[in-house]
């Protein structure tokens, strides 16, 4: 019998998430039934939309939401040898049964030098997060400016490289000194640390004096209030979350933007990279986002956790912001 250990949600969060808000189980497989595999993680995720999801998708005692690389250990299944890697979203658990579907395989052309953990980081569904909200909602091109903020992040961080490799002027807003000094290195032309600076506003303007043509949304609240005053004729917004307001147990009030809207003619859209895996732009994207790591134009950044009875602490410290790029536990 092979053992299983799993982190639940002992109750949801009120306010930021705390190391007695989960526990730690333990139960035993049932033996694989003909047509089954049985998975081992290796490395599994911890992201921002963890926290809201939470709230709309589990119950008290649930086991958390996420993915995870994991390697097939047993298979009566041929489709699935042992050995092979996959990304699936089985929460978080060391072992689990599947009958294959949600299984992805990792690209068959995964260099063996690249960590496989790249598959839930900047090869996976942050960098396509990236790729497809700068590329296909906020729709950059060459010249423009681009505004990111949670820019040190697994998303924003990927996002500015992008838009550095498709031409345009790239600013970030970061959380520390340390990640506005790894923004410079991974080639933002201008990046400044919010927590720091005297204004916000004036930190954006000097950044770019000309305003911003794209606008790539992780951060929500007061950020967002003041980055659309600043956009240009045009602009583009692309939300792909607001982790400011995860915590709050009450919504916060900002002012009315439909002004800005109408007289500065913007867009903005919302989206869900999961709405996108089916689509051509999916596939292209994971090729092209390994293919650019491959040739030494994409850099990434983990912040490796070591072991399983420390995730609820790695999940606790990436909403803090304590990493720089993809937060990952490996077991």
């Amino acid at each position: 019998m092979v053992k299983s250990k799993s982190w639940t949600m002992v109750k949801h969060f009120e306010g930021a998430p705390k190391l007695e808000d989960f526990k730690l189980i333990e139960k035993e497989l049932p033996p694989l039934k003909d047509g089954e595999v049985l998975l081992e993680s290796v490395f599994l995720s911890v992201d921002p939309y963890m926290r809201p999801y939470s709230k709309r998708s589990l119950k008290d005692g649930d086991v958390m939401m996420g993915s995870q690389v994991a390697r097939v250990v047993e298979s009566k299944n041929p489709a699935y040898q042992v050995g092979s890697y996959y990304v699936s979203y089985s929460g978080w658990t060391t072992h689990f049964i599947s009958d294959g579907k949600g299984l992805r395989p990792l690209p068959t052309d995964w260099p063996e030098n690249l960590p496989r953990s790249l598959a839930l980081g900047t090869v996976g569904m942050p960098g396509l997060t990236a790729y497809i909200g700068l590329l296909e909602i906020c729709k950059a091109k060459q010249g423009d400016v681009v505004l990111v903020n949670c820019a040190a992040g697994a998303v924003g961080s990927v996002v500015g490289q992008i838009a550095k490799l498709k031409g345009c002027k790239v600013v970030g807003s970061t959380g520390s000194d340390a990640k506005v000094t790894y923004l410079k290195e991974i080639g933002f032309d201008e990046a400044f640390n919010y927590k720091t600076v005297s204004s916000l506003e004036e930190a954006l303007k000097n950044a770019s004096p000309e305003g911003y043509d794209c606008y790539f949304e992780n951060v929500g609240g007061v950020f967002s209030d003041v980055a659309l005053q600043q956009m240009k004729q045009f602009g583009r917004i692309a939300v792909c979350g607001a982790i400011s307001t995860y915590n709050d147990s009450v919504p916060q009030t900002g002012p009315y933007v439909q002004s800005y809207f109408v007289f500065k003619q913007l867009r903005m859209e919302g989206f869900l990279i999961f709405s996108w895996e089916d689509k051509p732009q999916y596939q292209e994207g994971q090729k092209q986002l390994l293919q650019w790591i491959v040739e030494g134009k994409l850099n990434f950044h983990e912040h490796i956790t070591n072991g399983f009875e420390n995730m609820p602490a790695g999940f606790i410290g990436m909403l803090s912001g304590d990493n720089i790029g993809k937060a990952v536990i490996k077991v």
